[in-house]
């Protein structure tokens, strides 16, 4: 019998729903592990991973690759949980705290200060508990559910996929499923209808986990913020995404 396939998924709220699919599963075709999206990325880079959802950015650092179709984590407008957060406006920042956690809203952050906002603050990495360096002239990139308790605290807030969609007029992806190793025709299908089993009990998912948040309505979140279909606007806006960051590190 074939090893399983080792999936690396992003552990947030937006993810959920597709894992309520995949939980399903009986075939053992697969095994899952949960995981930042940095790490998840990592693990497909160093191929701990076969298959995972990972942050978009990371397709740049893969010698080859096959992105699953049907499925994404996106965003058509504001996504609600990719931010950045200051004190004061955004053109007066010195510094923006980068997320440790994330790599395609970092690039996406530098990006938009580079060809929309023309800023060019001081970019500064981060590890665990630099969201209380926020303070003056020191803005920071912040995503993930940690926002989810963030709204009013600061005086100014950003959100990164409205202003993709306000300089591009698209939306946005963040994360899609990769594969770095072939996969069958029958497995892809599997995994395919899993996804969609999953979104399908999306009211089962937000009956679930909406007790984790009492704060935070996270039916808006994931029925209107989250935009699942990897239709062709998202495919044009990933091709455009990674075309602009090619550039920005060429």
């Amino acid at each position: 019998m074939a090893e399983p396939i080792r999936i690396s998924a992003v552990s947030y709220l937006n993810t959920k729903p597709f894992l309520h699919g995949l939980n399903q599963d009986t075939t053992g075709l697969f095994s899952l592990s949960l995981d930042t999206p940095a790490v998840c990325a990592q693990k497909l880079i160093a191929g701990e991973a076969q298959l995972g959802l990972v942050p978009v950015a990371t397709l740049l650092q893969l010698p080859s690759y096959e992105i699953l179709p049907d499925f994404c984590i996106g965003a058509d407008g504001p996504v609600d949980s990719v931010k950045i957060y200051a004190e004061q406006p955004l053109e007066t920042l010195e510094t923006i705290l980068l997320d440790y956690q994330s790599r395609t809203s970092v690039a996406l952050t530098r990006v938009l200060a580079k060809e929309y906002w023309k800023i060019a603050p001081n970019w500064q990495p981060t590890s665990t508990g630099y969201e209380n360096q926020i303070a003056g002239n020191t803005g920071a990139v912040i995503i993930g559910d940690r926002t989810f308790d963030l709204g009013g605290k600061y005086a100014v807030e950003i959100d990164l996929a409205e202003a993709w969609k306000n300089f591009t007029g698209l939306p946005f992806v963040f994360a899609c499923w990769v594969s770095v190793v072939p996969l069958t025709s029958a497995f892809k299908t599997h995994f395919k209808n899993l996804l969609a089993k999953g979104l399908d009990g999306m009211d089962e998912v937000i009956a679930e986990w909406q007790p984790n948040y009492p704060n935070y309505d996270i039916s808006h979140y994931l029925k209107h913020a989250i935009s699942y279909p990897f239709d062709a606007s998202k495919q044009q806006a990933l091709a455009l995404f990674l075309e602009k960051l090619r550039n920005l590190k060429g």
